[in-house]
Formats: structure tokens, sequence, C-alpha cells
């Protein structure tokens, strides 16, 4: 139904110079659940990721053609408009990648990184936010006495539960997940699953995965993107 879908894309082609990686895609996505977009590698699964949040622009020698529309305030809106700020965008979707990457700072202050960027000056605003996307990563209890140490001292993870809290400081309603679990060992792996089905009530998640066993356990819907289309493998 209209007013359940997140995303609607249409008509997406997505080239590197020449090579068409994307071909004219049409495609919804629902809110508040997961999908998970699994196939070969090299077929463009990142980069269907980095379409929803304008993140390839900056990677020479691409072009894109078709139409993304998010809803946003009870309203679609066409996320490449010039007239739709890209900072704004940023923040309403976020994203995580697939090897974790913690600013060269203390725990606190990675976290506070993004409301800083955002302008947010009370201090006592950033603390209770900073707390909050903590909880929400499954994070606090193990940080909250060692908040001024260097996040690099953190497992490998926790660096990952980090990254997603720092994603979620914004309060965005889409998060884009890259393999988020690829680098973590089976009991890390577990615990980023079970925040990713928590995370369900407050936003809409997109993952690249490449285990068939993970998006069986935590996937409402599994795409299959291969030779530039993208297949529902799900059943109804």
């Amino acid at each position: 139904m209209e007013n359940k879908t997140k995303i609607k894309i249409n008509g997406l082609s997505f080239f590197y110079n020449d090579h068409r990686v994307l071909n004219n895609i049409t495609v919804s996505f629902p809110k508040n659940t997961i999908t998970a977009i699994v196939g070969p590698s090299g077929q463009g699964k990142t980069t269907l990721m980095m379409i929803l949040n304008r993140l390839w622009e900056s990677i020479p020698e691409t072009r894109m053609e078709g139409s993304v529309k998010i809803r946003f305030d009870d309203r679609f809106h066409k996320i490449y408009d010039q007239s739709y700020p890209l900072s704004q965008l940023r923040r309403l979707v976020g994203m995580v990648f697939q090897i974790p990457n913690p600013l060269p700072m203390s725990i606190y202050k990675n976290i506070a990184f993004p409301l800083k960027l955002a302008g947010v000056k009370d201090k006592g605003l950033i603390s209770e936010k900073v707390e909050t996307a903590l909880k929400n990563a499954f994070l606090w209890e193990e940080v909250k006495d060692r908040l001024k140490d260097n996040a690099f001292a953190l497992s490998g993870g926790q660096q990952q539960r980090l990254c997603i809290a720092r994603a979620l400081t914004l309060e965005p309603q889409i998060l884009l997940l890259d393999e988020p679990t690829s680098s973590l060992d089976a009991s890390a792996a577990s615990v980023i699953e079970e925040l990713m089905i928590n995370l369900k009530d407050r936003c809409t998640l997109l993952m690249v995965s490449h285990y068939l066993d993970q998006v069986k356990r935590i996937a409402d819907t599994v795409m299959e993107l291969s030779d530039g289309k993208l297949f529902n493998l799900t059943s109804d």
C-alpha cells in the first residue's frame, strides 16, 4: 500500500564510465522493515545503497538515470531535486559500512560528532543523545564507564555497534548497512542481528549481505541483484 511505502525507485540505471551496473530498476521498499540485498560480488549492491543517500556523487566518471523518492513527513520527496538539501538527506538516511570506521577520538566524541556537525551546541542535549544512541545500539552498558577512552580500544564488534550508534545519533528514518557483520565473529554478528531487528520499530533498514542464513533469520524481504536487475526472492 502507498502509505506503507518508504522508498520508491523508478527507471534507475547507473554507470561507471560506460559500464552499466544497474539497468532500469523499478522497486519500492516498505517502511519499518528489513530488506536484504543479496547477489554475486561486483553487481552493484553497495552502489544501490549509496544512491539512496547520494554518497556516490563524489566518485568520478559516474552517472545515474531515473528517479528516487523517499517519504519524509508524510509525503514523497525527490531526493535528487536540486531544491532538496543534501545535508538534510544525509541526516535522514544513515549508512554503516562493511569495515567499522570509528574516528580517531574518544567513544563519546565519536557519537557526538554528527551532532556538532549539525550545529548542536547544548552539552546537556548532546550527552542525552549520546547515551540514547549507545543504548539503542546495545553498547551503553559496555562503555558507560569509559566514554573518554579511545574508540580504537573497542573490539571489532563493539566498533561496529559504535558506528551504528553514531549513525543513529541524528535519528535517521532509513539505515543502510553494507555487509555489517562480514568482519565479525559469530557471537558479535549475532548481537548486530538482534540490534537490527530491534531497530525496525524506529527506522527502515536496507542491508547488503552474503550470508544466506543471516538473511533468512532477520530479513522481511530478500532481493537479489544480478546482471543489473533486482529480483524479489521472498515468497508470498
